[in-house]
C-alpha cells in the first residue's frame, strides 16, 4: 500500500504521518512539501532520524502514479490577499489530486469555514444549511470542494471546525496568554464552537481511507465548547490562575485594520487580518457531525482536559512554555 499525503509540515498532516510510520500499515508513503529540511527536523525531533518507507519529494515535483490512499491536509490558512488563498486552496489542490490514478481513494481536509457560522437564531448548522463563508479562506475552501467533486466525484470531503492537539502552533499563544494573570477574550459573552481533537481525526482519517464512499461531511466531535472553556483549561493544565478581560469587537476590528497597514506587523503577525476576523465575530461556530461520527468516529472521544494536557506536554518538549506552575 502506498500513502501519497500533503501538508506533512502542518499541524494536521505531520499527526498523521506520525501514526501511519507507526502503524507501519504503508510500504511506502510520499510527501511532497515545500521545505523538505524542516519536514526532516521536525520529524528527527518525533524520533524518527532514519526512515525507510518514507520518500520526501518537493511540492513541484511529479505526482507519483502509483497511489493507493491520497491525504490531502496542505492549504494556505493566512494570506493578505483573495488570490493567494485561491492559488494554494484551490489550484495547488486541483494540481496535486487531479493527476492521481483514478483508483486512488481520496481524503481532502476542507474546513468549517466553508460553511460558514452557525445561522442566526440556531444551536447547530445542519447539513441542509446552504454554505455561507464570510472570509476568503472559507471561499477558497469552498471553491476547491467543488472543483475537487467535478475533477474526483469519488473523494471524500471532510470539513473538520476548530483542531486542537500537540504540534499545533495556533494554540500556544493561548497557553502563553493562559500562563499570565491577564487573559484577553474577544467580546464580551462567550462565543461556541465545534472541535475535534487531532487524535480523533486521524483516527477517523485513517478509518475513511479504508471506505469507498465519496461525500462532505462535517467533521466534529460530540460535545462544543467556549472561548472561556478553552482559555481556563489551558490555564487549568498549568496551574495557573488569572483574569479574562473581555475586549470589545470595535477594538478588535481596530487592531486588525492597523496590523492590516504596518508591513512589519503583518509578518509579525499573520493570522490577524481584517477578512479572518470576521471569524472571531460570529457567535456560534457549531455544526452537526452525527453522519461523520456514525462512518469512522464512534467514539471514544478525547476530552477537551485530556487534548490540551497533550497540547502542554508537546509544548513542553519542544521548550516552548515554562513548566507546570507548583
Amino acid at each position: 500500500m502506498r500513502l501519497f499525503l500533503t501538508g506533512a509540515t502542518g499541524f494536521v498532516g505531520l499527526n498523521l504521518l506520525l501514526e501511519a510510520l507507526r502503524s507501519g500499515r504503508y510500504a511506502e508513503i510520499v510527501a511532497p512539501v515545500r521545505d523538505p529540511d524542516k519536514l526532516r527536523r521536525r520529524l528527527a525531533a518525533e524520533g524518527f532520524q532514519t526512515i525507510q518507507n518514507l520518500r520526501i519529494t518537493a511540492w513541484n515535483d511529479p505526482i507519483p502514479t502509483e497511489v493507493d490512499h491520497a491525504v490531502h491536509c496542505a492549504g494556505v490558512l493566512f494570506a493578505r490577499d483573495r488570490d493567494a488563498y485561491f492559488r494554494v486552496n484551490v489550484e495547488d489542490t486541483l494540481r496535486l489530486l487531479g493527476s492521481l490514478p483514478a483508483r486512488a481513494r481520496i481524503v481532502a481536509l476542507s474546513s468549517q469555514a466553508a460553511a460558514g457560522p452557525t445561522p442566526a437564531g440556531r444551536e447547530i448548522r445542519t447539513t441542509t444549511d446552504p454554505d455561507t463563508p464570510i472570509t476568503w479562506y472559507g471561499e477558497s475552501k469552498l471553491a476547491m470542494e467543488k472543483a475537487l467533486r467535478t475533477a474526483r466525484p469519488g473523494a471524500l470531503i471532510l470539513r473538520p471546525p476548530m483542531i486542537l492537539g500537540p504540534r499545533d502552533s495556533a494554540t500556544l499563544p493561548i497557553f502563553r496568554m493562559a500562563s499570565g494573570f491577564l487573559r484577553i477574550k474577544p467580546g464580551s459573552s462567550p462565543k461556541t464552537y465545534s472541535w475535534i481533537a487531532v487524535g480523533d481525526l486521524v483516527r477517523a482519517i485513517l478509518a475513511a481511507l479504508e471506505d469507498d464512499a465519496p461525500g462532505c461531511l462535517a467533521a466534529c466531535s460530540p460535545e462544543p465548547l467556549t472561548d472561556l472553556d478553552l482559555i481556563e483549561t489551558a490555564g487549568q493544565v498549568m496551574n495557573r490562575q488569572g483574569h479574562t478581560l473581555r475586549v470589545p469587537h470595535l477594538f478588535i476590528r481596530g487592531v486588525c485594520t492597523l496590523v492590516d497597514a504596518v508591513p512589519a506587523l503583518r509578518d509579525a503577525v499573520p493570522s490577524l487580518t481584517r477578512d479572518r476576523a470576521r471569524e472571531i465575530f460570529a457567535a456560534r461556530w457549531v455544526i452537526d457531525g452525527s453522519e461523520f461520527r456514525s462512518r469512522y468516529l464512534p467514539g471514544p472521544f478525547a476530552t477537551l482536559r485530556e487534548t490540551l494536557d497533550e497540547t502542554y506536554s508537546s509544548y513542553l518538549q519542544a521548550g516552548l512554555l515554562p513548566a507546570r506552575a507548583a
